[in-house]
């Protein structure tokens, strides 16, 4: 057996210096590293020997195309958390830097929504998007807020927590289509489509369901001529793999999702021709400099974060919900049963630390699943129900309850009249729509019960951040951190550019410190 000349050799390491953090940190200029007499030599530029680490600018990671599409300089999105977490403060500060921010608009009532566009506008002509999220159980509210996107003027949503594709979705993409003058299809209103399951991503990089397409025809909102346009193009051009994460979330990984979805769209792109291949971002799990570079080495057209923005700052968050989010560690999450899809068992994840919401979630959800109705559950477990969780009776709850669905949609509050179940379920919802409002009207006396959507990467941020001035929930604002993340993310990619060089380097070299503002701004002026 020949060994070769290159395994015989006492390998490079790059040792851990100075001279070394500066060369990686220092983004737009390449350099050329060599072994020396026992150390390493650095030379500017390319030298003919040793191994070449090109510049890598925050502005370079990611898709040129999702860049050029979306008018941004950075390929960094916030994503749209939920009832205004995600707020217009955290969009804008996000569209002024040459990032994109969405607005949280699920559970959020229409004319809340309304003057979200509102301020928004005010803040001028920067990247901004809002959210539309799938309501199964109150299919009214999607259309109502189709209906304002398209009114006014909205041009990008972010589609989330979707099963299947739903005709106000359709309508929102393919309104406005055309043929332009160089013959080409254009879309006024885009969609990025948040999935987590190939079948749903299948159905984002598809065109819209030919039912949906007649459906709008027979209802005058588009031209047969339209009708054929859309259906020659994907409901989604951006597609984000969210892997496990707060909120709705299938806990899928994201190093095995990411591949799996990018494969899908190539095999679509080479069905289907579409004139612009779709791209594939990645969220879920995106907190750390190492991760954002992960997923821009494994091919993500932009990343997507959540959760280290609801701990930001410019959230729609408490300074009680930052701290507490501040404290989180990894194993500080849980599943529980979601407000919007209750009855489908559907989960979103929590943070556990701190709150008992995830456990008593999951208990109603047990009762729903074994009972017929409220009286029929043991009455020592309805004392404890009226009395720990609604801190009302059953009827007096029910009575509210069934006013408001007799405002918003009366076949429900007609239903749950002949149905005690369903009742029973609608009164269970109430309590776990009101968690996630306790926590941001800062009501603490109702701490035990807050619903604070959490995925385990706020934890890995906040490991990261411990001991620098990150770790202070005050001092984290969504720029920063997004600056911190692509700078740290850009040094990584040049430390991995040096081991696909064959080039091993001190552990040490990959630890990216948080930077404050000025000591990043060079790179992202």
């Amino acid at each position: 057996m020949t060994i070769s000349a290159r395994t015989q050799q006492k390998p490079f390491i790059l040792p851990f210096s100075e001279e070394a953090v500066s060369r990686l940190e220092d983004l737009d200029r390449a350099f050329t590293v060599s072994r020396g007499d026992g150390f390493a030599a650095f030379h500017e530029g390319r030298a003919p020997e040793g191994a070449f680490v090109p510049p890598c600018l925050p502005a370079n990671l990611g898709d040129p195309a999702f860049l050029s599409a979306h008018g941004l300089r950075f390929a960094y999105v916030g994503g749209s958390m939920a009832n205004g977490i995600s707020s217009t403060e955290l969009a804008e500060a996000l569209g002024r830097a040459g990032m994109l921010g969405f607005y949280g608009a699920a559970g959020q009532p229409v004319e809340e929504v309304e003057k979200a566009i509102d301020r928004l506008r005010a803040a001028g002509d920067i990247p901004s998007g809002f959210n539309l999220i799938h309501s199964p159980s109150d299919p009214a509210l999607e259309e109502a807020l189709v209906g304002l996107y398209l009114e006014r003027g909205v041009r990008l949503i972010e589609a989330s927590a979707y099963i299947g594709l739903t005709l106000p979705l359709v309508r929102f993409r393919t309104a406005g289509i055309r043929r332009g003058a160089d013959g080409s299809i254009e879309t006024p209103n885009r969609v990025i489509g948040k999935v987590s399951r190939v079948e749903v991503a299948e159905r984002f990089f598809s065109p819209p369901p030919d039912k949906f397409l007649k459906e709008l025809v027979s209802r005058g909102e588009l031209t047969p001529e339209q009708a054929q346009l859309a259906s020659l193009v994907p409901v989604a051009e951006d597609v984000t793999a969210e892997g496990d994460s707060g909120g709705h979330t299938d806990n899928r990984p994201l190093v095995n999702l990411l591949p799996t979805i990018m494969a899908l769209r190539d095999r679509i792109q080479a069905e289907r021709g579409y004139a612009r291949t779709p791209r594939v971002g990645a969220g879920g799990g995106i907190a750390t400099p190492e991760s954002a570079a992960a997923a821009f080495i494994m091919g993500a057209a932009y990343v997507v974060t959540g959760s280290v923005n609801q701990a930001c700052v410019e959230s729609g968050a408490t300074d009680l919900v930052r701290r507490l989010l501040a404290a989180a560690e990894q194993a500080d999450t849980a599943m529980a049963a979601a407000a919007d899809m209750f009855e489908m068992g559907v989960k979103v994840q929590v943070l556990k630390r701190g709150t008992m919401f995830a456990m008593r979630a999951n208990k109603l959800y047990d009762y729903y699943r074994t009972y017929p109705s409220f009286e029929a559950i043991p009455a020592d477990i309805r004392t404890a129900l009226e009395r720990d969780y609604f801190r009302a009776s059953f009827g007096e709850v029910w009575s509210s309850t069934r006013e408001y669905f007799l405002r918003r949609d009366p076949s429900q509050a007609e239903r749950a009249e002949r149905d005690p179940k369903h009742k029973m379920a609608l009164v269970f919802r109430w309590y776990l729509s009101r968690t996630s409002r306790w926590p941001l009207a800062g009501d603490e006396s109702r701490k035990v019960d807050y619903q604070i959507w959490c995925g385990p990467s706020m934890g890995a941020f906040n490991e990261w951040a411990r001991g620098s001035f990150l770790e202070a929930p005050e001092s984290r604002d969504a720029v920063t951190v997004a600056r911190n993340l692509l700078a740290g993310a850009a040094a990584l990619s040049r430390l991995h550019a040096l081991r696909c060089q064959g080039v091993a380097a001190d552990p040490r070299l990959a630890r990216r410190e948080p930077k404050r503002a000025e000591e990043l701004a060079a790179f992202f002026s």
